[in-house]
Formats: structure tokens, C-alpha cells, sequence
């Protein structure tokens, strides 16, 4: 990867679109804003001019916006050019862009990579920007908003000041233990704090699992017995026709999943194959399937055929479990309710309404710490595990030269979350989730 030329990319969606938008970033933005132009245009204003290939001929009349470095998304001169959406549009504009010499096409986030080594961003705030690219519910949005904004940042910078703060004491005590102005007290006060720290640390680990079902959503799996109506209320609930419904028992023998957006949060809901003993070598691979996949669920519905007896099934005691009767339209009536929390009708429609607002009341009740900071990547929870491991061993010793290198290495632990520290072997993997244009 040479960030020594200039790069170019389609930055908008799919073509054929209404609009497309070309970015080109680098020192040879402004020659290429002028030869394709044939003038200079006024900075961060839009202009409506046409857009020429060397020998004069029209690509396309559209507008063109100059952001002059280090005022811009790269921290380069950045251009964009909004044309028409066709195909053969953005073919001839990017090929008499990259014909210039010096510009070439971007490779996958490479605006967002030079944004990083420019200063534009850190990684926590580029790990953001991709979350919020891929949002797909309100509740992602605003967790990646959040982070993006650079509030995440800001708490684990303040926590490394802090460790920079008193790894700086300690080291003063030690090199002036004989001066009058450096009290020896002063060291209670620097590990009141670090004991502080550390379970401010543990804390904000703790609400991992809540940020990972706001970005990944939260798991419900849907198991009973063969026939007991999974597949139909699946479909029903997707609202569509997702998995094949039969009166055969073990039509399903595969794991299905759907995303539904319930109370602004994904939900990830799998349909699975019916369990039972007594199953065919391929059934039986589906039934081992489901059982596997309801150990790693955050919700089990377990449905229960409401014109059949109660089904002996093995399932993980320690997974929170929804029951639900189902056929609910074959019943004339109901006399007891007590062993379920809710009754259902795939074919009628009736009680569904209620399952969804209770599996959305159960997303949110997990996800309940979406409007607070919440750790948005195992990278981060693994680094913030190490620091506090360092600041606790930090807290155990009594030797003022350990504890200050312990001290040292947890705040540079911090520092590899945002980027200010070591991180180039990550740079390849952070970028590389990310779209041509961004």
C-alpha cells in the first residue's frame, strides 16, 4: 500500500444509482480537480460544472467539492464529485481520473486508514465508523454514534492519564524520597485511586455482553419437539415463507436464522430441527445442530404443541427459557395456562403480537446498557482484562520500581485500544472490513 499516491473510489452505493459520489483523496487532488474541470474551484462549496475527459469531450455535468488538507475527512486534499449514476458514468470518470499520474484506485479502507495516520481519527473512532456504516437498527446507530463521536476514546484516554499520572508520582518518590516536598503520603493517595481505577475497569468490562447484542443482536433460538409447530411460527414471525412446513415429523434439518428489528434492536431468530431420540442419520446431524445451538443462546422459545402431551426434552438448564403453547386455533378452549408464559396461534395470528413485544422487552432488558459506554469489541475487553491485571499486581507489590512498570505497561495496554501505541499489526485487519470508497 503506497500512501505516497493518490486514491480514488466510487464512495457511494450500487450502480445504477440516482446519484454517484467519486472521492479522490492525496497531493495530486487539486491538479485532478483542475485538468478535469479545466479551473480551480472555491474551497468546501459546491459547483455545478462539467467534467472532461484530456481531449474535451463531456463525461458528465455535475457538482464538485474541494476540501483543502488538513480541513478534511483524510487529513489530504480530498475532492468529490457527484455525477449521474450509471455504470458507464463512473467507469469514464474513474478511468480519466486514475489515467493522471500518481492517482490510483483506493484499496478497502483506505480513506479511513489515511484518516487514522493523519490524526483525523483513532481506532476506537474508525472501529465506530464502521459499526455505524453497518448499522441496521436505531440501537446500533446510536451505540456506533456514541462511539464515533469519541466518547469512548475520551474514557480510556482519561483512564491512561490517570495511570500516566501516577506512575509519574511514584517515580518522583522514588527519585526524591530525601526531598521535603515530596511526601512520602503521596503514594496513598496515587493507589486510592488505582484501586478506584481498577474497579471502574472491571465495571465497564462487565457490560460487554450488553454492547455485543446491540451490534450483534440479541439470540433467541426456537426448539421443541418434531411438529410442534416451530417452522410455522418462524415464518410467521419473519413474514415470510423462510423455512418448509409439513405434517412429516423432522422436515427441518438445518439451522434457520432471520433478523427481526424489535424495540430499535436486531433480533436474531433461529429456527431449529425438532428434537427427538429417535431420528435418521441427517436428522440426527440437524438435532445435534440444535442442541448446540441453544447452548449459546440468550433466549430459548420452547414450544409446546397445546394438543399434545408435554415432550421430554434435554436443554441447557441454564439458558433463560420462553414457553409457549402453540395451535392455539385447534383449541376450543384452554383451562389451564399456568406452565406456559404464552399461547399462540401461527395460522390466526393470534398471540404473536404479545410474543414479539415480550421477545423485544427481553432484547432490551439485555442490551439495558445501551445509553451508556459499553466496551464495543472483544480487542477492547481483552486489553482492558490485561491493564487491570497490571494495575492489580501493581497494588499487591511493594517494591516502588515494579509497581511503577506495572503502571507503565497498563497504560500503554490502553493506549493499543485507541491507537497510540503499537498497533500497526492490527491496521490490516481494522481496514479491511471496510468498503473501496470508505
Amino acid at each position: 500500500m503506497r500512501f505516497s499516491d493518490s486514491i480514488v473510489a466510487l464512495s457511494s452505493g450500487k450502480l445504477p444509482a440516482g446519484v454517484a459520489v467519486v472521492r479522490l483523496s492525496g497531493s495530486r487532488t487539486r491538479f485532478a480537480v483542475e485538468t478535469i474541470l479545466g479551473a480551480s474551484i472555491p474551497e468546501r462549496e459546491a459547483v455545478l460544472r462539467r467534467l472532461r475527459q484530456p481531449d474535451g469531450s463531456l463525461i458528465d455535468t455535475g457538482l464538485a467539492i474541494f476540501f483543502a488538507g488538513p480541513a478534511s475527512f483524510t487529513g489530504e486534499d480530498v475532492a468529490e464529485f457527484q455525477v449521474h449514476g450509471g455504470k458507464a458514468v463512473v467507469s469514464a470518470l474513474l478511468r480519466t481520473l486514475t489515467a493522471i499520474d500518481g492517482i490510483r484506485h483506493a484499496e478497502p479502507g483506505e480513506f479511513t486508514r489515511r484518516a487514522f495516520l493523519n490524526g483525523r481519527l483513532d481506532l476506537v473512532e474508525t472501529e465506530a465508523l464502521a459499526d455505524l456504516i453497518n448499522a441496521e437498527t436505531e440501537s446500533q446507530r446510536r451505540f456506533a454514534l456514541l462511539n464515533a463521536s469519541g466518547a469512548q476514546s475520551e474514557l480510556y484516554d482519561g483512564w491512561r492519564r490517570r495511570l500516566i499520572h501516577a506512575r509519574a508520582m511514584i517515580e518522583a518518590e522514588i527519585d526524591f524520597a530525601d526531598e521535603d516536598d515530596i511526601p512520602g503520603s503521596v503514594s496513598d493517595t496515587v493507589w486510592s485511586d488505582m484501586r478506584k481505577l481498577s474497579n471502574e475497569i472491571a465495571g465497564h468490562v462487565a457490560g460487554f455482553r450488553a454492547g455485543e447484542i446491540i451490534r450483534e443482536g440479541f439470540d433467541v433460538v426456537i426448539v421443541g419437539a418434531p411438529n410442534a409447530g416451530k417452522s410455522s411460527l418462524f415464518n410467521a414471525l419473519a413474514r415470510r415463507e423462510a423455512a418448509i412446513v409439513s405434517d412429516e415429523p423432522g422436515t427441518t434439518r438445518d439451522l434457520l436464522e432471520v433478523a427481526l428489528d424489535l424495540h430499535g434492536l436486531k433480533v436474531r431468530l433461529t429456527d431449529t430441527a425438532g428434537l427427538r431420540e429417535q431420528a435418521g442419520t441427517v436428522e440426527g446431524i440437524g438435532i445435534r445442530r440444535a442442541r448446540d445451538r441453544a447452548k449459546t443462546a440468550d433466549l430459548l422459545v420452547v414450544l409446546q404443541d397445546l394438543t399434545d402431551g408435554a415432550p421430554d426434552l434435554e436443554l441447557p438448564a441454564a439458558s433463560r427459557q420462553l414457553r409457549v403453547g402453540t395451535k392455539l386455533d385447534l383449541l376450543a378452549e384452554v383451562t389451564d395456562r399456568s406452565e406456559f408464559d404464552l399461547l399462540v396461534s401461527a395460522r390466526t395470528g393470534e398471540g404473536l403480537g404479545q410474543l414479539l413485544a415480550r421477545l423485544g422487552e427481553l432484547a432490551e432488558e439485555a442490551a439495558g446498557g445501551s445509553g451508556s459506554l459499553l466496551p464495543s469489541r472483544l480487542r477492547h475487553v481483552e486489553l482492558l482484562d490485561e491493564s487491570k491485571a497490571f494495575i492489580d499486581r501493581a497494588l499487591s507489590q511493594r517494591d516502588l520500581d515494579l509497581q511503577a512498570e506495572d503502571l507503565r505497561l497498563a497504560g500503554d495496554l490502553l493506549g493499543r485500544i485507541v491507537g497510540a501505541v503499537d498497533v500497526e499489526d492490527l491496521l490490516d485487519v481494522i481496514f479491511s472490513q471496510f468498503c473501496i470508497g470508505k
